[in-house]
């Protein structure tokens, strides 16, 4: 039996009904069938009810299927697990959206004297949203697809119901927390701040678009791996902990580390170039977490984010290293357009975006950059200087009009805006064998050939005023022979951002922390 519902008559339903379950369940005490039937049916009362505490003390045989997965080519009865993503009430019945992950399917509690008692159906009608529910269910085809559900070719007849978890109050519905900006304006409908949805960023990842949003984010990681793993790297995996700062800076966390002053890693920098060029590994990859105590309260800053970070041997010239990396990033664009086509389509209804242009993969000098800014009237930036955040976004759109790309490597940075492990440059020592790689105007790697000579790298770390002793056995480690090598670091969190053209990091950090979070 299928039932045609309006969406605007349904949501407008579940407010209702949520409200009201908020009342009832404040306090999320369990409800069972005999709350509803003074003298209930014995013959139906296992149908229905609260689940006991599910603490691993047994096993059933019961078949649980995944959403997704349904199939109603063949006549079955399966249990689905789900929450209660919305509800409507009728006269003997009760329509439920059931959610899993990104998928949704509808299903069908009816009264029926013979298999589904009324207070089973009352049962159903006070179960409160995002709940999560057992249910053993007959799949059954539809003469017409469902729209409100993404499984639209089925619908579930409830047999059995049962609460293994009730939700108490929600601070806020899905449908309000996945709206898009555009949706709100146009129908002035109610949207939710970012700082209350990252209160409850639990209930937050429920959305379709966070869960597409972190498939993305798993799949950047897997494709960063993939390719370099291809290309002989050895996945590692540095301290944390560190009694010095990773980079000679001075935003760094610290603690006490057994009476012994400490930080945490800026970067895993120092020993990736130990592993590679050192230790004999050549070519190395880590996946980590990086710390920065900088009071940076931007859209793309964060005090902890996730690194990937790769460092090679080369042979004659760095760029042996930008070939891998725009290859790398290649390869992690083409996967996720590939394999990520749902997930894409998912998060583009809430945040509608431009695809990515990343080809050709192209590469500019810093003076060519600067040159760029200066023929488009853009005259502060200067050569000798770093290039300010405003002004990498004003070379972005420049960029992307003249060469047709929004990816592209920039290098030959001013050596003094560099770390001092950074190679300078042979033909001109005021610069170095740096680069950046930016996607739609703004950096995601930082990164350099490294400086394998411990003389060289004693003398630049003094000239940027590094006690020496502070960083030993750094030095010492290219004592015994080291390798010419170089590498990268990459912002995770950016290259999901960027890559989706969102306005916010904090939309691909799980729980992000910043100067003024650090909960949940």
């Amino acid at each position: 039996m299928t039932t045609k519902i309006s969406k605007k008559e349904m949501n407008k339903l579940a407010r209702k009904e949520a409200k009201h379950d908020a009342k009832e369940h404040v306090n999320n005490n369990s409800i069972t069938s005999k709350q509803y039937s003074e003298e209930p049916n014995e013959k139906f009362v296992h149908l229905y009810g609260d689940t006991p505490l599910i603490c691993s003390n047994s096993m059933t045989k019961r078949n649980f299927c995944e959403i997704n997965k349904l199939d109603a080519s063949k006549e079955q009865t399966i249990w689905v697990r789900a929450r209660v993503g919305n509800s409507r009430s009728f006269s003997n019945g009760v329509i439920l959206i059931l959610r899993n992950d990104m998928s949704t399917v509808q299903a069908i509690v009816w009264e029926d004297k013979e298999k589904v008692p009324k207070d089973m159906v009352k049962y159903a009608k006070c179960i409160s949203l995002e709940s999560v529910v057992d249910l053993e269910c007959k799949v059954n085809t539809v003469k017409e697809p469902v729209r409100s559900c993404t499984v639209n070719h089925i619908e579930l007849q409830v047999l059995q119901i049962h609460v293994v978890s009730r939700a108490q109050d929600l601070p806020f519905s899905i449908e309000d927390a996945g709206r898009s900006k555009e949706e709100c304006i146009r129908t002035e409908l109610p949207s939710v701040s970012q700082d209350t949805l990252l209160n409850y960023r639990w209930i937050d990842l429920r959305t379709p678009a966070n869960q597409a949003i972190f498939r993305i984010q798993s799949g950047v990681c897997m494709l960063f791996r993939e390719y370099l793993y291809k290309e002989r790297f050895i996945e590692i995996h540095s301290p944390k902990l560190g009694s010095g700062t990773a980079e000679g800076g001075s935003n760094v966390f610290t603690l006490n580390y057994f009476d012994q002053p400490a930080c945490l890693a800026q970067s895993p920098q120092l020993y990736k170039q130990m592993a590679s060029a050192c230790g004999g590994m050549d070519r190395v990859m880590e996946i980590g977490p990086v710390f920065r105590a900088e009071n940076s309260n931007t859209h793309r800053h964060l005090c902890e984010f996730t690194g990937m970070d790769f460092e090679m041997t080369i042979k004659e010239h760095y760029y042996e290293c930008l070939d891998v990396m725009s290859n790398l990033f290649h390869y992690i664009f083409d996967g996720l357009n590939d394999r990520f086509k749902k997930e894409l389509e998912i998060i583009s209804q809430q945040y509608p975006y431009e695809p990515l242009k990343y080809r050709p993969a192209l590469r500019i000098t810093y003076r060519e950059g600067i040159q760029l800014l200066h023929d488009a009237g853009i005259t502060e930036a200067k050569f000798d200087q770093d290039i300010s955040t405003p002004h990498e976004k004003a070379l972005g759109k420049i960029v992307s009009e003249k060469y047709g790309t929004d990816f592209y490597m920039m290098d030959k940075y001013p050596l003094s805006v560099r770390p001092f492990y950074t190679m300078p440059c042979p033909a001109n020592p005021e610069l170095s064998n740096s680069y950046d790689v930016f996607i739609r105007g703004e950096e995601i790697v930082s990164g350099a050939q490294r400086i394998h000579d411990p003389i060289l790298l004693a003398e630049r770390a003094t000239v940027v005023g590094i006690p020496l002793n502070s960083i030993s056995a750094y030095i010492d480690a290219f004592k015994h022979g080291a390798k010419p090598h170089a590498g990268g670091g990459i912002g995770m969190e950016r290259v999901v951002m960027l890559f989706l053209g969102l306005n916010n990091i904090r939309k691909t950090s799980m729980f992000p922390r910043d100067p003024s979070r650090l909960t949940p």
